[in-house]
């Protein structure tokens, strides 16, 4: 079954919401953004998290330090990277990453034409994710680009253009792993939880 995972998170209702409806990732956004959470509160959000839920941090060309000192205090259970990082910095980040467990790395690749998915193939990253670009702007990149990328061996998730309504066919046409979305989830710039809910169904519902 398909995974969801739900990003952008900084309020204590965001939080409830998940909790009712279980999404399988959250996201804590580091890097600059509307979304962004100090570590203080995400601290504060994590601890009140269900243990059911992995939370993410995301980060944009990040010093490891930081990542590392964030994940030792258990604020998140898994490392998401969305800037210009190359293989070596995933690499080095992961053999780091070892001394608090297994702490999965996530590495999102700006899908356009001539995009190379078989550099990070050969990475340590654990997983990759597809997206349009700078993340949680609801935009699409061209699906198309998928195929022409040749068969992935990691498993992946699809960002960009993510909602209830567009997730089901994704999944049933491209198989991802996971499905990320943000904006998608959103009324006037905040998540909504009737949203969340029915991302949440549309995701566990559609076939693989």
């Amino acid at each position: 079954m398909t995974k969801v995972k739900i990003c952008g998170l900084k309020r204590r209702e965001d939080i409830e919401a998940v909790n009712r409806y279980l999404p399988d990732y959250i996201g804590f956004l580091f890097a600059k953004s509307r979304r962004q959470v100090t570590e203080e509160q995400a601290a504060e959000l994590s601890a009140l998290l269900s243990p059911a839920i992995t939370p993410v941090g995301v980060f944009v060309n990040e010093e490891p330090e930081r990542i590392c000192r964030i994940v030792q205090a258990g604020i998140i259970r898994a490392v998401q990277l969305h800037g210009s990082e190359m293989p070596a910095y995933v690499n080095a980040l992961k053999r780091r990453l070892e001394s608090y467990g297994t702490i999965p790395v996530i590495k999102a690749v700006r899908m356009e034409p001539g995009v190379d998915l078989r550099l990070w193939e050969r990475s340590d990253a654990d997983f990759l994710l597809l997206d349009q670009g700078a993340g949680g702007t609801g935009e699409a990149f061209d699906h198309e680009l998928i195929g022409e990328a040749g068969e992935l061996v990691k498993p992946w998730f699809l960002a960009g253009g993510m909602s209830p309504e567009t997730a089901p066919e994704a999944i049933r046409r491209f198989h991802p792993y996971a499905v990320d979305v943000s904006s998608g989830v959103e009324s006037d710039g905040v998540k909504d939880p009737e949203k969340m809910r029915r991302m949440v169904e549309a995701v566990r519902g559609a076939r693989r």
